[in-house]
């Protein structure tokens, strides 16, 4: 692992240790299935009315893989570096029942065999930890079954040029759609001198398909998946893209 990578787990372990405490208030969304937002559910209706075993890379704090229980998934096995999330995860889950199992890892490098899942579930803040979205994708690629879905909800990669002004939306002057990476700030998440990774939507969307997959949806969205302390900005109120969903599927001949 390298030092970047090191660093970044380091930061959403100490992030991770702060959820801890409101666990009781983690296991209570949990229960609804809330965080699997409504464009996400049209989108995968039939996938998962199939009853697919899931891969979830990146599970974080495993609050969708419940959720993707709930919405008819066999069984979500989660992947993340992070043993604090891990553990709190698999407490979550085991409480409520879900049928889902998680395994510390990195990605790449899960340690599962090829053509695993039925169905890959990533987003909602992935790909700005993947320093290599090449690798990243032949990953995707690798644990998918000739057939299955690689299905990606995330932050458009436009959404951290915005500012969070209430007036009007304004482009931050530190940031660059076609930067290479930039440091988390303090009062977003994880913070604690976290590095991100940018992509442009054109990279993601090419490593996709140069991982042998064939691209069937692709979604742009002006919601943000995600509002950091409930926040109101105007770069969120329907002018600007904040999310995208990308559907994509291996060859059922590969």
């Amino acid at each position: 692992m390298d030092s970047t990578t090191l660093a970044n787990r380091a930061a959403w372990d100490k992030a991770y240790e702060k959820q801890i405490r409101a666990y009781d208030e983690m296991l209570a969304e949990a229960a609804t299935g809330a965080t699997l937002v409504a464009s996400e559910r049209e989108l995968l209706r039939d996938i998962l009315a199939a009853r697919p075993v899931v891969v979830h890379p990146q599970s974080g704090n495993g609050q969708d893989d419940i959720a993707l229980v709930q919405a008819g998934a066999r069984e979500v096995i989660g992947v993340d570096y992070s043993e604090t999330a891990v553990h709190a995860a698999q407490g979550r889950a085991d409480d409520l029942g879900a049928a889902c199992r998680y395994l510390i890892a990195t990605v790449p490098g899960v340690p599962l065999h090829d053509g695993c899942a039925d169905f890959v579930y990533t987003g909602k803040g992935a790909l700005i930890w993947m320093p290599d979205i090449d690798a990243w994708a032949a990953e995707m690629a690798r644990l998918l079954r000739p057939g299955g879905h690689l299905f990606i909800h995330e932050g458009h990669p436009a959404t951290e040029l915005w500012t969070w002004d209430p007036d009007e939306p304004r482009i931050r002057p530190d940031r660059s759609y076609f930067g290479r990476s930039f440091v988390c700030d303090d009062d977003s998440f994880p913070a604690n001198g976290a590095v991100m990774w940018q992509w442009t939507l054109g990279q993601i969307v090419t490593a996709v398909v140069r991982a042998g997959l064939e691209v069937r949806r692709l979604e742009e969205y002006a919601e943000p998946f995600w509002r950091m302390g409930g926040v109101d900005a105007a770069a969120f109120r329907g002018r600007l893209p904040n999310a995208f969903a990308l559907l994509a599927s291996r060859p059922a001949t590969s």
